[in-house]
């Protein structure tokens, strides 16, 4: 996984990071991030307000009755909770870690790695904010009995092997997190969940890495998603993201290799691509774009729109569908791009390790 060093007083490049990683006391208020979500999941405030929750070990043993002191405890109490690390922590999941409503994990501070088992599970929820873990090698779970909220425990199928799965879910944040080489997929987003904001995360070797809207058969019209200020590096193959109905708002994220294709998609779904950089990789695709399974007489009708990106290396992007979408989309909560020349410093301290001290900036 990339760790970058930042040396010198902290300058804040993004319109989210400004709202909070300069302050010397972020730790007095850690809640305080709470209020710097931007985009489609910005209604989204996590724990907030509720009590401050510290997990003290990295065991996951027990899949009924997780033990006090646990990230499984502590995801699945049914009151809202601001959940934080004791210390630099490695959790090797055995199964799905799967979350009640209104839950921040909020591992600012600590170097917290959750690899080589299970991933995190958020289905049919609202209200979560996950902020600066590193998820790799995740693998599938087998399933079997397992605690799947406070109240009830039942038997629960093989798992796919996705470090974040978003279910049927609204109001979620990932915000500064790494993401590298799962069994399936990186972050998926399926069965109607909405109101998204992926933030300032890193994201590396993996093939088909994002995933919004996983049926042709299961409409997700209401999808709403924003991708902004990532970083998408090394090791890269396709779907960055690929995207099945829905509005998808592509915005100051820092393409640097994709093999296949960067943003894909089906099913009329609508793309709006603003102040991105996309350098294409010497000997792969140069296409940015990528429609699925369409002949051009359906997708010339789909809303995928390029606006002040940054083509290098002879990249390039399709446009198709309505140049005066905004008209159609007046109100909707979208971020305003930077000049897409700013991408590599917008999206520089991307991923988890900021470094965070408590008593410095991040």
């Amino acid at each position: 996984m990339k760790h970058k060093k930042h040396n010198g007083p902290c300058v804040a490049h993004n319109s989210i990071d400004k709202c909070w990683r300069c302050d010397p006391k972020w730790a007095d208020n850690r809640q305080k991030i709470a209020e710097c979500v931007q985009g489609f999941g910005h209604n989204t405030r996590g724990g907030k307000g509720g009590r401050v929750y510290v997990v003290s070990s990295a065991a996951d043993d027990d899949m009924v009755n997780p033990k006090p002191g646990t990230l499984r405890h502590a995801v699945l109490l049914p009151e809202p909770l601001w959940i934080i690390f004791s210390k630099h922590m490695n959790i090797k999941l055995r199964q799905e870690l799967i979350f009640a409503s209104h839950k921040t994990v909020d591992a600012r501070g600590f170097h917290i790695h959750i690899y080589g088992g299970a991933g995190i599970m958020l289905q049919n929820i609202r209200n979560v904010i996950i902020s600066n873990i590193h998820m790799y090698d995740i693998t599938p779970a087998k399933g079997g009995l397992i605690r799947s909220s406070f109240n009830h425990v039942g038997v629960r199928g093989a798992s796919d092997g996705d470090a974040i799965c978003i279910f049927g879910s609204t109001d979620i944040w990932i915000d500064h997190c790494s993401f590298a080489g799962s069994y399936d997929g990186l972050l998926d987003v399926v069965a109607r969940s909405t109101d998204i904001t992926i933030s300032n995360n890193h994201f590396v070797r993996h093939d088909k890495a994002l995933l919004f809207g996983a049926s042709d058969d299961t409409p997700d019209e209401n999808m709403r998603v924003t991708l902004a200020f990532n970083h998408f590096g090394k090791g890269l193959t396709q779907r960055l993201p690929a995207v099945r109905w829905g509005f998808v708002h592509v915005i100051n994220n820092d393409y640097t290799m994709w093999k296949s294709y960067a943003i894909g998609g089906a099913k009329g779904a609508t793309i709006i691509s603003q102040g991105n950089r996309f350098k294409a990789e010497h000997g792969a695709a140069k296409e940015v774009t990528h429609r699925n399974y369409a002949k051009p007489h359906e997708w010339c009708k789909w809303t995928w729109r390029s606006e002040g990106d940054l083509m290098l290396n002879g990249a390039f992007f399709v446009n198709s569908g309505n140049p005066h979408w905004a008209k159609q989309y007046k109100g909707y909560p979208l971020l305003k791009a930077e000049p897409a020349h700013r991408v590599h410093e917008l999206t520089n301290l991307a991923g988890a390790a900021l470094g965070c001290r408590v008593g410095f900036p991040c």
